[in-house]
């Protein structure tokens, strides 16, 4: 076996739905890919949709992050076939019991989108495998090479990048289409970042959210747009009088986060960290996004900032995960990558059993 082109992955997701109609059930994203290409999420659990608190997990984004997509669909046949047959979990030294696995698909709606991005990932695995967009040409001007939106920066959190941050900041987010982290023209303006606002809105007990990148060996907390801080509410992304002066990390600033959440959050972080170090003894960090680089309108704070946007929103934690390092790079030889696949899983349900408690 070796990484799973765009069929396989979605044979494999619809695959999964029909062997296991009692804890599976496939969802059809509403808006197909700019190519015309159907998306689809599972959710896994024993008890109908909505009884339960949820945790959405997305992976292949990125195009050129292709072992994403093996991760979450390891991982929702990981659960699957444990549930089914009455078994526990093994991944290398880091193990689950049986009852780990019955709690978890009895107490949590599981939804699992291994790839929010077919386009991108088609074309990055026959084309030009560093590519990272989606394959949007609407800004391209005809020109190739400006081709595709950053999914990653269209969320709607500090959009207007040039008015929220400090000039000096320098956060990895462009409003020229020929960069690869382009934002596009406009929040949501992609079809692959609106499949997921619907995902959170159809699951309104949606609480933990995990967005499945690479590479850097981290496991990243709100915020990504500076330094977090639970003192001054004040200080908050809504805030206008703070505009032109997040992202620097070194000045009076910092993003205001609820120490509970924020507590939670690291928490959560430590426990994927740990039960991935426990298979076979890599070393993630937990952090915030910030300490990785400055950004805007990525997921994970997107998530977090819906219940801050709107009270009547449920509050969700937003995460995200950057397996690999710059040995393995983008592509990691597959014997590597599967070692990844195992050790990501691990944490992933460690992560889902400690949201439970």
């Amino acid at each position: 076996m070796t990484y799973l082109n765009v069929t396989e992955v979605e044979s494999a997701v619809t695959s999964l739905a029909t062997a296991f109609p009692g804890t599976c059930e496939l969802i059809d994203l509403p808006e197909p890919s700019v190519e015309g290409r159907a998306c689809h999420a599972l959710r896994i659990g024993t008890g109908p949709g909505g009884s339960n608190d949820c945790a959405v997990l997305i992976g292949g984004v990125h195009a050129r992050e292709w072992g994403s997509c093996e991760i979450l669909v390891g991982l929702a046949a990981d659960l699957l076939e444990a549930y089914g047959a009455g078994t526990g979990l093994v991944y290398g030294g880091t193990r689950f019991t049986a009852d780990d696995v019955r709690k978890l698909l009895r107490e949590l709606d599981l939804v699992v989108f291994p790839l929010v991005n077919p386009d991108g990932r088609h074309y990055s695995q026959t084309v030009e495998p560093m590519w990272r967009k989606n394959r949007n040409p609407a800004q391209s001007g005809g020109d190739p090479d400006r081709i595709g939106v950053d999914i990653n920066r269209n969320y709607d959190f500090l959009f207007d990048f040039a008015t929220a941050f400090d000039p000096a900041a320098a956060p990895r987010v462009s409003s020229d289409p020929g960069d690869l982290v382009y934002q596009g023209p406009r929040p949501f303006s992609e079809p692959e970042t609106r499949n997921v606002r619907w995902l959170f809105d159809t699951y309104p007990r949606t609480r933990w959210f995990v967005d499945v990148h690479s590479y850097s060996e981290d496991m990243l907390t709100v915020w990504g747009d500076d330094e977090s801080q639970s003192d001054d509410p004040s200080q908050n992304f809504l805030n206008p009088a703070y505009d032109h002066r997040r992202g620097r990390g070194t000045d009076s600033y910092a993003e205001y986060l609820a120490k509970a959440d924020a507590d939670d959050s690291m928490v959560l972080a430590e426990q994927f960290c740990a039960a991935l170090h426990g298979v076979r003894g890599r070393t993630y960090r937990p952090m915030s996004g910030y300490q990785l680089y400055p950004t805007s309108g990525t997921s994970d704070d997107y998530a977090y900032s819906r219940h801050i946007v709107d009270e009547h929103k449920g509050r969700i934690l937003g995460f995200t995960v950057e397996w690999g390092d710059a040995s393995g790079g983008f592509h990691p030889p597959w014997d590597e990558m599967k070692r990844i696949i195992l050790d990501v899983d691990a944490g992933l349900v460690r992560f889902c059993l400690a949201a439970l408690t």
